[in-house]
C-alpha cells in the first residue's frame, strides 16, 4: 500500500512541477535565470539588490521568519500528536460515550460529538493561536483588538460545526450504506459541496470583513483598472470590484480574487491604496485578473478534486488498518463509530505533511503565471513596467516583512507563492517587449 500511496503522490507531483515549468517563454526563462542567480549569490535570510530591507526591518524579517519556519512544522507535529494522545487516552471514546447516551437521535449524536471535538482540538490549538495573534501585533502586523479577534474566533468555531456538522452526518451516512466504497461515493457528494463552498465564499467573508463597491469611493482608480480589464478582454465590471476594510484588523496589503459565477470578484484591500502607488496597484489588479483569465479558480477546483479523491481512498484503507490494529485500545470499533472520525482526521494531517509541496508548487506556478500576466497587462498602461512590478513586490515585502532570501527547501515545502525576492527580481528583469522577445499572454505591440 505504501508503494501505491508513494506512486500516486508522484502522479500528482510530476503535472505540478510540470505546470510550474509550462511553455516557458524565452522572455520568461532569461527572467526566471536572473532571479535565480541573484538569489543564489547572496547569503540566506539576507538582503538581494532587488528586494533591500533596513537594518532593523531586515533583522524584523529574519526573526520571523525563524518563528514561521518553526511554527508551521509545530502546528503540525502538535496536531498529529495530539490526536494520536486523544485516540490512546480514550478521549475520543469518551466523546463518543457521551454523544450516544445523549440520545438515540443520530443527528443530536452527530452534532453533539463534533462539538465536543472540535471544542478540544481548538483548545488544544489555542495557545499557538495566541501566540500567533500576540506576534501579529507585538510586529504592527495586526492592529485588531483582543476583543475583536476572539469574536472572529467564535465565528470560525460556530461556522465549523454548523456546516461541518452537516458535512460528518453526511459522510457517516454514506459510510453506512456503503461500507467498502464511502470513499468513492462521498468523493462524489464532495464535488456540489466544494462547488458550493466556493461559490458562498464571498457572502462568509461578510461575517469577518467589511466590503464596500471599489467605485463608491475610488471612481478614477476603477476607471484605471478598467483599461486593464478591456486589456485583456475580460468580464470584470465595476460591480465585481470591491474594497476590503483591511486596515481595521491589519496593516499588510493583499488582493484576492474569489468565487465564481454571480459570486465572481475581484477584492483589494485598502492598505494597498495607502501604501502602493496608483501604477503598483494597477499591476497588483492585473496580477488578481490574471486568476480569472487564465481560470485558476476551475484549475485550483478539479486540482482539490483529485487530491481529496487520493486523500479518501488512502484514508479508506488507513482506517481499516489502524482499527484492525489499534480499534480495541481505543474503544473504536468500526469504521461507522463516531470515533472513527479522528482516525479518519489523524490519516489526513498525516498525508497532509507529503502532500505539502505538491500543493505548494501547484499554487506557485498559478500565482507566478498571474505575476507574468499582471506585468504583461500593464504594459502601455504605466511608464515602467519593469519598476512597477520591482517597486510592488518591495512594498509588499515591506508590509509583511518579509524574508528577502527564504531557505530554497523551506520556500519549496511550504510557499504557496513565489518568494517575495524573487518576484521582485523576476520583475525587474521582465522584458518580453524586448527585440527578439515575445510577451506570453498579450501580443506584441
Amino acid at each position: 500500500m505504501f508503494l501505491r500511496c508513494l506512486a500516486l503522490l508522484l502522479c500528482l507531483l510530476v503535472p505540478a512541477t510540470l505546470v510550474a515549468h509550462a511553455a516557458e517563454t524565452p522572455a520568461e526563462h532569461a527572467a526566471n535565470v536572473y532571479a535565480q542567480q541573484e538569489l543564489e549569490s547572496h547569503p540566506l535570510h539576507g538582503n538581494i539588490p532587488d528586494y533591500s530591507l533596513a537594518p532593523d526591518d531586515l533583522a524584523k524579517s529574519q526573526h520571523l521568519s525563524t518563528i514561521r519556519v518553526t511554527l508551521h512544522f509545530v502546528e503540525q507535529i502538535w496536531g498529529l500528536v495530539s490526536a494520536f494522545l486523544l485516540l490512546a487516552l480514550g478521549v475520543i471514546a469518551w466523546m463518543r460515550d457521551r454523544a450516544v447516551a445523549l440520545s438515540k437521535n443520530r443527528w443530536l449524536q452527530g452534532f453533539y460529538f463534533f462539538l465536543l471535538f472540535i471544542l478540544v482540538d481548538t483548545l488544544l490549538s489555542f495557545p499557538l493561536d495566541l501566540y500567533v495573534q500576540h506576534l501579529q501585533r507585538v510586529y504592527g502586523l495586526s492592529v485588531q483588538g483582543w476583543g475583536g479577534w476572539f469574536g472572529d474566533q467564535a465565528k470560525a468555531f460556530g461556522l465549523t460545526w454548523l456546516f461541518g456538522g452537516l458535512v460528518i452526518m453526511l459522510l457517516f451516512w454514506v459510510i453506512r450504506k456503503l461500507p467498502g466504497k464511502w470513499w468513492l461515493a462521498f468523493w462524489v457528494c464532495t464535488i456540489p459541496i466544494a462547488l458550493a463552498g466556493v461559490f458562498a465564499a464571498p457572502y462568509i467573508n461578510l461575517l469577518f470583513d467589511k466590503f464596500e463597491p471599489l467605485q463608491l469611493h475610488h471612481p478614477e482608480l476603477v476607471a484605471q483598472l478598467e483599461q486593464v480589464v478591456a486589456k485583456g478582454h475580460m468580464n470584470i465590471p465595476p460591480d465585481r470590484m470591491f474594497l476590503m476594510k483591511a486596515s481595521d484588523k491589519v496593516t499588510t496589503i493583499n488582493a484576492y480574487v474569489t468565487g465564481f459565477g454571480a459570486s465572481k470578484r475581484v477584492v483589494v484591500w485598502d492598505t494597498s491604496l495607502t501604501k502602493g502607488t496608483p501604477d503598483e496597484v494597477l499591476f497588483i489588479f492585473g496580477h488578481e485578473s490574471g486568476h480569472y483569465v487564465l481560470g485558476h479558480i476551475a484549475t485550483g477546483i478539479v486540482f482539490t478534486l483529485l487530491v481529496l479523491l487520493l486523500t479518501y481512498w488512502i484514508g479508506f484503507h488507513a482506517v481499516r488498518w489502524a482499527l484492525a490494529r489499534y480499534g480495541t485500545a481505543w474503544r473504536i470499533p468500526s469504521q461507522d463509530d463516531w470515533g472513527a472520525l479522528a482516525v479518519l482526521l489523524l490519516t489526513f494531517s498525516l498525508f497532509s505533511l507529503l502532500l505539502d509541496p505538491i500543493q505548494a508548487t501547484f499554487s506557485r506556478a498559478h500565482e507566478h503565471a498571474a505575476d507574468v500576466y499582471g506585468q504583461e497587462a500593464i504594459h502601455g498602461l504605466v511608464p515602467d513596467p519593469q519598476a512597477t512590478v520591482k517597486n510592488a513586490f518591495d512594498t509588499l515585502g515591506l508590509s509583511s516583512y518579509d524574508d528577502p532570501n527564504p531557505n530554497r527547501f523551506y520556500e519549496f515545502w511550504t510557499f504557496d507563492h513565489p518568494a517575495i525576492g524573487r518576484r521582485a527580481a523576476f520583475g525587474k528583469a521582465y522584458d518580453p517587449w524586448a527585440p527578439g522577445m515575445e510577451p506570453k499572454y498579450f501580443p506584441k505591440q
